[in-house]
């Protein structure tokens, strides 16, 4: 067994991820979400929420999780349900439920009525505006508000005229400036490929300008090289999911 004190710094970084759509835990596959299927995991016969957030807890000694609810984003319509099986584990959750303004972030309130998610994750892919975010820093402190880069191929994911022209670069360094302390650098077209995030050199730059944030990286992680590689880029934390399930990366049980 071993010990919290012994396990290697590459394995605390990793934060595991559950993507959620129409009910069920669905591997991701290079942002191509009509493609997503329910998650084949080699620990369980069982793709519920609540059975894979259990699998983190009991397996890999996770205490917390992000969860992409795939609902919210694509439809605007939360899997509550999905979320709840998923705190009850005693999962602390980061949580992207496609929240763009304040108005859309009070109301995912509003619908989780039994807990409160640790850290709230506003994508690049659903912010409507860079006052939006200003707006948004005024309700959710910076310890507990994320944003995401979210971009596809190297460009970012966005249609909104705030953000037109802007590269991932100069968009990281605007939400830093409006006093962003989290940032994830996530390019959906790795997510699902085990080929290895393609972010390592714009985090090894923005680590160096941005001293004062948090930087995340993930999507494509398949072997704890991965996971160092990009780590010793900048990022503190990384997202994994297909790996786990799969075996690439085992558990190291206390």
């Amino acid at each position: 067994m071993t010990s919290l004190s012994d396990r290697p710094a590459w394995y605390d970084a990793i934060l595991p991820v559950i993507d959620l759509r129409y009910g069920q835990v669905v591997r991701g596959i290079a942002g191509r979400r009509d493609e997503y299927q329910p998650v084949a995991s080699r620990y369980v016969d069982d793709s519920r929420p609540g059975v894979i957030a259990h699998v983190y807890v009991s397996q890999f000694g996770f205490q917390d999780c992000y969860v992409a609810d795939l609902n919210a984003i694509v439809d605007g319509q939360m899997d509550v349900a999905g979320l709840e099986a998923i705190a009850v584990q005693g999962l602390s959750v980061w949580l992207d439920a496609g929240i763009g303004s304040v108005r859309q972030w009070q109301a995912c309130q509003d619908a989780l009525h039994q807990w409160r998610p640790y850290r709230w994750i506003v994508g690049l892919e659903s912010l409507e505006s860079w006052q939006a975010l200003e707006e948004l820093l005024e309700h959710i402190s910076p310890e507990r508000l994320v944003f995401s880069v979210d971009m596809s191929g190297g460009k970012p994911l966005s249609t909104r005229a705030d953000f037109d022209g802007m590269s991932p670069e100069a968009i990281a360094r605007r939400a830093a400036s409006l006093g962003v302390k989290s940032i994830i650098l996530l390019d959906l077209a790795s997510v699902g490929q085990g080929e290895g995030s393609q972010t390592e050199s714009l985090m090894r730059s923005l680590a160096a300008e941005l001293t004062g944030v948090e930087l995340l990286g993930g999507g494509g992680m398949s072997w704890p090289e991965d996971i160092e590689k990009i780590a010793e880029c900048g990022a503190k934390r990384v997202l994994v999911a297909s790996a786990l399930h799969d075996g690439r990366i085992a558990p190291l049980r206390r």
